[in-house]
């Protein structure tokens, strides 16, 4: 409709007389109507007069004046009035930090009140719009001859009008009210939830049944109707306490009604989603030890969504869904979506609430899982619930990136630092690929997690030492802890003997051609964080022992590292029992070689050699006459030796010592014997190797010791004499005085001498304790053996360790690199390399790593023999 205001123009005097008229009392009648609150007496009136103007052109004057004043009396009697409710309530804090119920049901009220007090303006205001509507609809009938939708100008003012309401109350909408909204279905759905959990308790088995994967009940075909109806038995218990469902439905329909539709649904939205954020924290927790997936998706189904379909319903909005899209799958779940009405037909906007809520759960739960995952890979395996959720919830929302980048930090920030040990980080990053490889068993964001602690372990010395301890020792390295197998890598290697023997059976199915084709129609592309440089995830395979013992880089720095370790247990024990050595020995040469465990396997061979050798020589002396044995003469059954084949073992740290005569004859006696059986063998003996058992007896009391032989040869000289020097003492057992005062604490420790100071300040004096009274401590009377074996003082070795096998063996390079030095003024650490692999090919060849140069170019270094400048080595002048 137009407003033709030049018609005027060809008007005569009567007729804008009765113009002016109507438009006065139009003008008047409208004013009236909106100001009437119910009192609709004008109608008749208001339609003539609209009509009469109409018949002049003025139809769209009309409508424009009628709405401009309806505008004005919304705002001044609704919308003014409707915000005028909420001004005492400015300064509430959020509902999270305010728990005051009385407030809460004051707002509750306000809120119910306002609405209604509003809904009920608007809803006389379309009473009158609807007689304008009447009025303008009788008109267009009139000149069109009934041609005109009937609707057509209803539906238009209506729509007007609705914009109108909504431009008024957002144009001046308080900045808490919004906050308002969401204080007052948060307390409505906290209630639900409490009377859901209360009605949960009184059904244990129906909420057993609920928290059944939905897939699987699809698969017992006689037992759905059962399911639909228990459904249907729990919604209509929620649905029971529907005054409070109502009350809140009426708010959202308010809402709706004065154009608050988006907001009505972000209110409630933001309400259900903190109270799930809330439920899932609540569940979870800091136990990891219980899955609690399934429990929020139970309760998932028992509150929100059963409230949201009371809330649909209520509002008109549960409608079935026959178009395709009501079949509609949940892209978090492999069930399809629920069906809740009667027909068995599921409500679209139920089913895309159930898909929002579902994403959100699992992204809440991945998130508070990633954010304690290195706790939970620390209580790995026990943790291994809290793991399988997790892979759940990333395989929903595949955010694995955000797994990989906290925990690389968290790594950082609390496992890769200078106070953790290198057991305890070796120790993590086991249990780390363990825990890994259950939600990634391609291993591709594994390998990225794993390269900082690979790149922090390659800096600690000790980390070559520590990964055999692990290889070898059933407690996984850690001697003062309870010893798990889990942290053992003797584990691994019994993995890798199975998969040896099955080698040949999977060689067959590999080979098969319809497994192949299987595997072709399988494959997936690896995904964009895995290193191009790695094989395909087809072809990948998470081998724990491969990624520890790749941390080094070479097995044979490992490989001579176990020789050491090897050759140091085996000296150090007191019998010939070797069978866990033996084990050990055979699965390692499973995974790096026979060849490589070539001289370990001699070195086992010995003490198999050893036994046998010591049982013949005790036995010729059975069958031969003995000499009359003299006082102090030690009997060659209390001999047991160990014999070596040198050329095969690591070099052996040699000290002098003097033993007493007794027990020089003894050695000499079992080596005469041995030449005889073995000719043209002879013995060398270590004499500083070995153990001995002795027992002190005292005037009260008798000790027992396991010790050393330099210990022993100590203490022995006491025998004779009660009083020593340590100048004497020292020249009698035959070492350094430096080493005698070390070596000599240990029974000044156990109460057997007394330490004084002689006449010479430098020269102290050690005395021979016969009874606890002379020095009034408490000593072992009686007691079990104290032990004190090679190595267990000062840290001191019977084998030369790696790192001094390696400055041994370079030591013949050294005065190259001075040469290439002096030549050259300064060199790189891969120049040196270089050189010495080009020019020393002679016996013996270099074939040190990139790794050995350094570490022996530090250690002259710290001679101060050459100087590391900005990274290139200088001779030092």
């Amino acid at each position: 409709m137009t407003c033709n205001l030049g018609i005027l123009e060809s008007l005569s005097v009567v007729s804008i007389a009765e113009i002016s008229e109507n438009w006065n009392g139009f003008c008047s009648t409208s004013e009236a109507l909106l100001k009437g609150s119910g009192d609709l007496s004008f109608s008749a009136e208001f339609i003539k007069q609209v009509k009469n103007l109409c018949e002049h052109g003025l139809a769209s004057l009309v409508e424009q004046h009628f709405l401009r004043c309806v505008q004005e009396t919304f705002e001044r009697n609704g919308a003014r009035r409707f915000w005028s409710y909420f001004e005492p309530y400015s300064n509430v804090a959020p509902l999270e930090t305010n728990k005051d119920p009385i407030l809460e049901e004051e707002i509750q009220q306000v809120i119910c009140k306002a609405l209604e007090e509003i809904s009920s303006e608007k809803q006389y205001q379309e009473k009158c719009l609807l007689l304008l509507a009447h009025a303008l609809q009788s008109y267009e009938e009139n000149k069109s001859q009934g041609q005109v939708n009937p609707d057509s100008t209803r539906v238009y003012l209506f729509s007007k009008y609705q914009l109108i309401v909504s431009s008024v109350l957002l144009a001046s909408l308080p900045r808490h009210f919004p906050g308002i909204l969401h204080w007052y279905f948060r307390g409505r759905l906290e209630e639900l939830s409490t009377i859901a959990g209360a009605n949960s308790e009184d059904d244990d088995e129906l909420g057993m049944d609920d928290k059944m994967d939905l897939d699987e009940k699809s698969k017992l075909p006689n037992k759905c109707g059962n399911t639909d109806s228990d459904r249907n038995h729990k919604y209509a218990r929620f649905s029971g306490n529907n005054k409070l469902v109502k009350n809140i439905g009426m708010v959202v329909r308010d809402l709706r009604n004065i154009g608050f539709t988006s907001m009505a649904e972000d209110a409630y939205a933001s309400a259900i989603f903190l109270l799930l954020k809330d439920k899932v924290h609540d569940l979870a927790g800091d136990d990891y030890r219980s899955s609690v997936l399934e429990s929020i998706k139970a309760w998932i189904q028992a509150v929100p969504l059963q409230f949201l379909r009371a809330l649909l319903e209520y509002l008109g909005d549960f409608t079935s869904c026959n178009d395709p899209s009501s079949g509609l799958k949940s892209p978090l779940a492999s069930h399809p979506s629920l069906c809740y009405s009667g027909t068995g037909i599921p409500s679209e906007g139920l089913v895309r609430w159930q898909l929002r809520l579902e994403y959100y759960a699992y992204e809440t739960l991945q998130d508070l899982r990633i954010a304690k995952l290195f706790e939970i890979i620390v209580d790995y395996p026990d943790s291994a619930p809290a793991i399988e959720d997790l892979k759940q919830c990333l395989e929903y929302t595949g955010q694995h990136s955000k797994l990989v980048d906290s925990f690389i930090s968290s790594l950082r920030y609390r496992l890769l630092t200078a106070g953790a040990s290198t057991n305890d980080i070796l120790h993590q990053y086991v249990s780390t690929i363990k825990a890994l490889r259950t939600i990634d068993p391609a291993g591709v964001f594994l390998e990225a997690v794993g390269e900082p602690i690979r790149e922090y372990l390659r800096g600690r010395k000790d980390t070559i030492k520590c990964i055999v301890t692990m290889l070898t020792d059933g407690t996984g390295g850690n001697p003062n802890g309870p010893g798990s197998s889990g942290d053992s890598l003797l584990e691994e290697l019994n993995r890798d003997e199975e998969s040896q023997e099955n080698t040949i059976v999977d060689d067959d199915i590999n080979s098969d051609d319809k497994q192949a084709w299987i595997n072709a129609q399988n494959w997936e592309p690896d995904p964009v964080e895995a290193d191009p440089s790695k094989g395909s995830r087809s072809r990948r395979k998470v081998d724990i022992l491969g990624m520890v013992v790749g941390i080094i880089g070479s097995k044979d720095q490992l490989v001579s590292e176990y020789r050491v370790m090897l050759a140091e247990k085996l000296l150090n024990k007191s019998d010939y029992d070797i069978d866990a050595e033996i084990r050990t020995l055979e699965l390692l040469k499973i995974h790096f070689g026979e060849s490589s465990m070539q001289k370990c396997e001699i070195m086992l061979n010995d003490l198999i050699d050893s036994k046998r050798t010591n049982t013949n020589i005790k036995a010729t002396i059975k069958h031969q006459p003995q000499p009359e044995r003299r006082d102090l003469e030690v009997s060659l059954d209390n001999l047991n030796a160990t014999i070596i084949s040198s050329n095969f073992w690591p070099p052996i740290q040699d000290e002098a010592v003097n033993l007493p005569e007794p027990v020089e004859q003894l050695l000499t006696d079992y080596a005469k014997r041995y030449t005889e059986i073995k000719t043209p063998r002879k013995l060398m003996w270590k004499k500083n190797l070995g153990s001995v058992k002795l027992e002190l007896q005292f005037e009260d009391r008798a000790m027992q010791f396991n010790v050393t032989p330099l210990h022993a040869s100590i203490i022995m000289q006491f025998q004779d004499q009660k009083r020593w020097t340590s100048k004497n003492l020292a020249a009698a057992v035959g070492v350094a005085v430096d080493v005698l005062n070390r070596r000599i604490n240990f029974w000044i420790s156990k109460g057997v001498l007394t330490e004084s100071t002689g006449a010479d300040s430098a020269d102290h004096v050690f005395t021979l304790v016969e009874t606890i009274i002379d020095t009034g401590k408490s000593g072992t009377i009686d007691g079990g053996c104290e032990e004190l074996l090679a190595g267990d003082e000062d840290g001191e070795q019977s084998v030369a360790s790696v790192e001094d096998q390696l400055r041994k063996e370079m030591t013949v390079y050294e005065k190259f690199i001075t040469g290439m030095l002096t030549n050259f003024g300064s060199m790189a650490l891969d120049r040196i390399h270089n050189t010495l692999k080009m020019f020393c090919i002679a016996d013996p060849p270099y074939d040190k790593s990139l790794q050995q140069l350094q570490s022996f170019l530090s250690g002259l270094v710290a001679e101060e023999k050459l100087e590391l400048r900005e990274g290139v080595y200088v001779l030092r002048k």
